[in-house]
């Protein structure tokens, strides 16, 4: 209680805040410590209470490149007429944030009020947290994470649970990716954490599904806001990445489940249901709603890498392919990014493309040309000596 109040008062210096968050990186969060936290952060601040249940909710702890199923999943389940109170952040450690993304389409700062117009006209939204001052002491935490660039396991807990029972959710679903690369990297992790959060998230009256999915590598093909806004709209109108329509209507189901709507995830994002939906949503949000995959351009410098040899994608590094958009400009260049052409376990054969940069100013192209060479995101094995190491 006494943290989170000097916290919310500006008592403590960047280095006492950055000095508490290393320290919660260091030594970890008892699950006492992090309920008490929590409580804590909910109780200062703004919260949002609803004349109607059920009120859910979806958050991903992110450390996968790309990922961007946030703006596809509330489009499903309040197209069900299921209402759904998105608040996103930022990026902190990735390329691009869900409200980084979804601000290439509309504006995601909005005060409680007009949060609560929106959904009452659209059943959802997606806005950044930041703005409508739920768990503000989440959002002076984050910022002295950033920096730094650490998320701490228990902190993310409190961080998204807190804005969770805010926002006056009663149903979550939290998607924990976990593989090589991604923010956790076992599944005995990810199913620890994923107590942890149920725990948390029982003692707070919010009923918590924990989907626990594969991170070794990017979901959908663009990193950086406007790529991710591309691969959401493709995704919506029919196309787009196979693996980010698939998993966008899995923890969609998991909420309409819940909520016990009739209509599945997978019809409405069929029907376009759920791209009108976006639409309306954007729409509501002060952006375009006839916004098309052609109007999202990203920068003009622009470079594409080949494989100089014959073989199989092995791995694609989620936290280099991720630093590589950010040299390039990402998040705060909006059109900057990654565009990647392969997966794991494709066959390429020499001179095939491995990823596109994009780039706002010519120097940052550079950068990330130089951090490419220095760290290689996409490593290509010989197809033989892969079936070895298989066999």
């Amino acid at each position: 209680d006494a943290v989170v109040r000097d916290i919310n008062r500006d008592l403590l210096s960047d280095v006492e805040l950055g000095a508490f968050v290393s320290g919660v990186y260091a030594h970890g969060l008892s699950r006492a410590e992090i309920m008490s936290l929590t409580d804590s952060m909910v109780e200062i601040g703004e919260t949002m209470q609803w004349d109607r249940e059920p009120i859910v909710d979806k958050h991903s702890i992110g450390g996968v490149a790309g990922n961007r199923v946030t703006p596809i999943v509330v489009s499903i389940v309040a197209a069900a007429g299921v209402t759904i109170p998105k608040s996103s952040s930022r990026a902190v450690t990735s390329a691009a944030g869900t409200a980084d993304t979804m601000e290439v389409f509309c504006d995601v700062s909005f005060s409680v009020s007009e949060v609560r117009e929106i959904v009452t006209e659209t059943n959802g939204c997606v806005v950044w947290g930041g703005a409508v001052n739920l768990s503000p002491v989440d959002d002076k935490i984050i910022r002295a994470e950033t920096p730094l660039s650490l998320d701490p396991p228990g902190q993310v807990i409190a961080s998204v649970l807190s804005k969770k029972k805010s926002a006056g959710a009663t149903h979550v679903v939290i998607d924990l990716p976990y593989g090589e690369g991604a923010k956790v990297e076992s599944l005995h992790d990810a199913r620890e954490m994923a107590e942890d959060f149920t725990r948390v998230g029982t003692n707070l009256g919010m009923e918590i599904d924990c989907a626990i999915t594969r991170g070794e590598q990017p979901i959908g093909r663009g990193i950086g806001p406007v790529l991710e806004a591309r691969d959401v709209l493709d995704a919506l109108d029919g196309d787009g990445p196979a693996d980010l329509r698939s998993k966008s209507v899995r923890l969609a189901q998991i909420l309409l489940d819940a909520a016990g709507a009739e209509e599945t995830a997978a019809e409405l994002l069929g029907t376009g249901a759920a791209e009108a939906k976006f639409r309306e949503i954007v729409d509501a949000q002060n952006g375009d709603p006839d916004v098309s995959s052609e109007d999202l351009t990203p920068g003009p410098y622009e470079e594409t890498i080949h494989t100089d040899r014959e073989g199989v994608v092995t791995h694609v590094d989620n936290k280099l392919v991720n630093e590589l958009a950010r040299r390039a400009g990402a998040p705060k260049d909006h059109g900057a990014g990654v565009y990647l052409h392969c997966r794991a376990r494709d066959e390429l054969t020499d001179g095939d493309p491995l990823l596109t940069l994009y780039a706002e100013k010519r120097d940052k192209l550079e950068q990330a040309r130089t951090f490419w060479t220095a760290n290689s995101p996409i490593r290509v094995h010989d197809s033989e000596a892969v079936l070895i190491e298989q066999w």
